[in-house]
């Protein structure tokens, strides 16, 4: 009698664990389905919502546990219900760009692997399909978290771990075509690949003991009597044929997303292994919290830092999703903020299909967002263009617009984001059709935009295809000494001292051309506005740095195609023909024995050898 009291309270408890399962479902599918750009308050009352009831269904069998499991309650269940709070977190993380989040997610994704929550259920005599692609979703969910984490050796257990689970899968499901789960795979391996870096490289985010110079801040201090601007918000958008990617994340947009965050310090930023209660319960509270909040506490993160600027990331965007978004963002922006808009596109060499034009020779994308943007160009025109000589750039030239997608109507072409220069912009155009967003300059509609606009071809001494390693613009903007290396073909396993050396020399230079920036009288506006902001002020110098070393290691015939360019322009004294410029990418190139690949000016030479 007591044994049947047992199982049917048991089996009430766990009615009642379904049934809080159900409303937590609907309450994440709503948060599921929003725009992953969406923002605002339904946004938040959503996230809120699905928080607060998988905070209680998780509290629930946490207290429950014994009778859930004499219930008939599997131990796949409590991890899939982890995987979904991992899945909120990680949302969250996209919406906000707030890395504590992304913590959060690593605690409980971290924690179903150290359980085992899927390992049971694989055993069994007969395997469940439907659950086996939960946890294949899951461990490719989990390699995300860990890529962004830069938890290296994590990330290659867990590739391993996923080409593992593909094989075992094929076994175990014979009749069952595991095709698209094999290319998930291979993105692994290839993402891997591509992404080598020293294991004595700095982080691509920003750490404030390498990247902040305290030689400028007196000369920075100065800019803020006039007015600046503060980097709050960046839209990244990527469209490559057969580009390194991983899901939606490709490479170019990885390293982007990373070198526009804050690199956490201290202790919080070291994820150790949680030992579980039997309960589920974390025994530690170090690094994250391994709680169900949407209002996490503060102390996960340095609070010297200021916020992470919050980062729209769009993969393969039609021109309409892009230029909504764009709108969007544009709308909300702050009097005081600036819009960073990164696109990594093909512009001369994919685009196969020919554009529709009008006969204007305007972009005739069909959306109803592009056709706004399209009529306000038309009606704020002008009797005076914008002064370029750039006839080459025509609306009929196949490098005259950016490809966003397969078919011609989804060609961005720079009249395209000329509306939105109704507020700041700072442009970083990764393409090589990029030169034709140089018309932008001088016909904005209200704030003079900053350009930052890549080399048509890369470079290298190697013969092999660049590609394969991402773009070399976005790689020097950041990476630069890991770029330098591939430019030069050193491999990345350097010599410890030598490459630790040779970022001294590098962080040297970016802290003297600061100064030099800061205090140049022949500064325009446009960069004097930004350089207030850390994170702008690291891609400016960076951006330097990589014009002077592609200007001496190519030569002067080829300039034309393998030089990147800014607009507009910065001060002379910080051209690839200054000493002041020259001299430290010899120190650099001597370091790492490399000076040979370069041409640097005959006065250098000479004060070299005079040493």
């Amino acid at each position: 009698m007591a044994d049947e009291e047992r199982g049917e309270a048991a089996s009430e408890v766990l009615d009642r664990f379904h049934s809080l399962v159900e409303v937590a479902d609907r309450k994440f599918a709503r948060v599921r389905d929003l725009p992953p750009t969406a923002r605002g308050a339904l946004h938040l009352l959503h996230c809120r919502k699905a928080f607060k009831a998988y905070t209680r269904l998780w509290q629930f069998q946490q207290q429950r546990r014994r009778e859930l499991v004499a219930g008939g309650l599997r131990r796949w269940e409590i991890g899939d219900i982890a995987s979904r709070i991992g899945q909120l977190y990680y949302g969250q993380y996209q919406r906000t760009s707030e890395v504590r989040f992304l913590l959060e997610a690593y605690v409980f994704y971290e924690a179903i692997v150290s359980r085992g929550y899927f390992e049971a259920a694989r055993a069994s005599a007969a395997p469940d399909l439907k659950l086996r692609y939960k946890e294949l979703r899951f461990q490719a969910r989990f390699f995300i978290v860990a890529l962004l984490l830069n938890r290296t050796d994590e990330v290659r257990q867990l590739a391993d771990r996923f080409r593992a689970l593909v094989e075992e899968s094929k076994a175990a499901f014979p009749a069952t075509n595991f095709k698209e789960w094999k290319q998930v795979a291979q993105e692994i391996s290839r993402f891997l690949k591509a992404d080598v870096s020293s294991k004595i490289s700095r982080p691509l985010r920003y750490n404030v003991l390498f990247d902040a110079h305290p030689s400028s801040f007196p000369y920075i201090a100065r800019f803020h009597a006039n007015r600046v601007l503060r980097l709050r918000d960046a839209l990244l958008a990527s469209y490559r044929r057969n580009e390194i990617k991983f899901a939606e994340l490709s490479l170019d947009t990885y390293r982007m997303v990373q070198c526009l965050e804050w690199e956490p310090s201290g202790s919080s930023y070291q994820l150790f292994r949680k030992e579980p209660y039997e309960n589920g319960a974390f025994s530690d509270q170090s690094g994250a919290s391994g709680l169900i909040d949407i209002n996490l506490a503060a102390d996960l993160m340095d609070p010297d830092l200021p916020p992470n600027p919050r980062k729209a990331v769009i993969y393969h965007p039609s021109v309409s999703q892009f230029l909504a978004v764009t709108a969007t963002i544009c709308e909300e922006l702050s009097s005081d903020s600036i819009l960073l808009i990164y696109i990594s596109a093909s512009g001369k060499t994919d685009c196969s299909v020919a554009s529709h034009k009008n006969v204007n020779g305007k972009s005739t994308n069909s959306s109803k967002a592009n056709h706004a943007p399209q009529a306000s160009w038309k009606r704020d025109s002008s009797p005076s263009q914008p002064a370029t000589d750039d006839k080459l750039y025509s609306s009929t030239n196949p490098g005259s617009y950016l490809c966003l997608g397969a078919q011609g109507s989804n060609n961005l072409y720079p009249d395209d984001l000329v509306p939105f220069t109704r507020k700041p912009l700072f442009l970083i155009i990764d393409s090589d059709s990029s030169r034709a967003f140089k018309t932008i300059h001088g016909a904005e509609r209200g704030e003079a935009s900053a350009l930052l606009l890549s080399h048509e071809k890369p470079l290298s001494v190697s013969e092999t295809d660049l590609t394969s390693s991402g773009s070399q613009f976005t790689y020097f903007l950041t990476a630069p000494l890991q770029a330098f290396c591939q430019l030069v073909g050193l491999s990345p396993d350097v010599e410890a001292d030598i490459y630790s050396n040779a970022e001294s020399l590098l962080s040297s230079a970016l802290a003297e051309w600061e100064v030099t920036l800061c205090t140049s009288k022949s500064l325009d506006r446009v960069w004097a506005q930004v350089l207030t902001d850390p994170f702008l002020r690291r891609l400016i110098l960076r951006f330097i740095f990589c014009r002077t070393v592609l200007s001496l290691f190519c030569s002067p015939s080829d300039s034309a195609v393998h030089l990147p360019e800014c607009v507009p322009k910065l001060p002379k004294s910080l051209s690839p023909e200054s000493a002041v410029t020259q001299i430290h990418i010899h120190h650099l190139a001597e370091r790492l024995g490399v000076s040979n690949h370069f041409h640097f000016l005959d006065a250098i030479e000479d004060s070299v050898q005079s040493r």
